[in-house]
């Protein structure tokens, strides 16, 4: 029996070539989908056995095609504000999983509160944020959680040893105005951006880092299904000063993968009472990384290993420890105590 078709819409952007490299070497022959047909035609040079359906987020006749087939949408083209409900709608009538990348929040939260209903009688799956930021620091949280039924807080760390944005990455920043949010009090609070970060003593090489408080798609994702009274994210001074200089470059490919120099470390901390639970995950190349986090959670999903249908994060729909394990130690190396 032949494998569904994925489609990767944005295929041929940075985290979308990725994507597709990671699901060509897993077997699967992807769907090449975007606006651009002379760089989706290029890209297909690499993958022969792919299709290119041209398509944009403003078409919907256009999309329906493209997903025409489809068993799963993995959506890399942002930002996620314009593209994440035109692909939702059409990945609905197509009765096709929808998976992102976003960090954004404001997206995140849209399809949680928009479509939750629609993906039950579907029979789908709709996972936003399903990449370094947001889903991976869900499954850690998740993980950290096991067997709580409840926590005080958890905190998410974030320490890059530098942060070349992408073009995505700063047209995204331009475009997503939104007041960012974080959990307080059990609910979501708007940030108060003048209260300062306390210091985070990472493992090495990043020990200590000065931090800031900058909240993404993982403070919706783990508000959805962890009852916890507190929800913050931080990262480190020095990777957000990078991607605010308008002079860092683009990320400079390090290896014949593509993937950056970059190093990372993510750590999250549930906290109940006095008694904290840790999970920490390190790795190379935040962009990079999202393509085994995504084509995993993909691949889970049609193959039966998911928990449910309907708009869900990534601990929700996944068994959090196992799905971290799968990943380890080729994309990443994990720590749960």
């Amino acid at each position: 029996m032949s494998k569904p078709r994925i489609v990767v819409f944005g295929a041929a952007g940075h985290t979308g070539r990725f994507v597709v490299a990671e699901l060509a070497g897993r077997g699967w022959a992807p769907v090449l989908a975007g606006r651009d047909a002379v760089k989706l035609t290029a890209l297909r040079e690499a993958y022969p056995a792919s299709e290119v359906r041209v398509a944009s987020a403003d078409d919907p006749a256009a999309l329906d095609a493209a997903m025409r087939g489809a068993g799963a949408v993995i959506n890399c083209a942002g930002p996620f504000l314009d593209t994440a409900t035109p692909i939702i709608e059409a990945a609905l009538r197509a009765r096709a999983h929808y998976l992102d990348v976003t960090a954004e929040q404001a997206a995140a939260l849209a399809a949680f509160e928009r479509f939750g209903a629609d993906a039950i009688a579907a029979g789908i799956a709709v996972v936003p944020a399903m990449a370094f930021y947001g889903g991976l620091g869900d499954l850690l949280a998740t993980a950290a959680m096991d067997g709580l039924a409840a926590a005080d807080e958890i905190r998410v760390g974030i320490a890059l040893d530098s942060w070349q944005p992408t073009r995505g990455t700063r047209v995204t920043g331009q475009r997503n105005t939104v007041p960012r949010v974080v959990v307080s009090n059990g609910s979501l609070q708007q940030l108060d951006a003048a209260q300062p970060a306390p210091a985070w003593r990472f493992p090495e090489p990043f020990g200590v880092q000065e931090m800031a408080r900058v909240p993404f798609s993982e403070i919706i994702t783990i508000s959805r299904h962890l009852r916890v009274r507190e929800i913050h994210t931080y990262l480190n001074q020095a990777s957000l000063a990078d991607v605010r200089n308008p002079s860092t470059p683009a990320p400079t490919a390090a290896d014949e993968s593509g993937r950056s120099a970059q190093i990372f470390i993510m750590e999250v901390i549930a906290r109940v009472g006095s008694q904290e639970r840790r999970a920490l995950a390190r790795g190379r190349d935040i962009y990079a990384v999202t393509a085994p986090l995504v084509v995993e959670a993909a691949e889970r999903i049609l193959d039966g290993r998911s928990r449910r249908a309907g708009v869900a994060a990534a601990g929700e729909l996944f068994d959090a420890k196992d799905f971290l394990a799968a990943l380890t130690p080729q994309h990443l190396d994990t720590e749960i105590s």
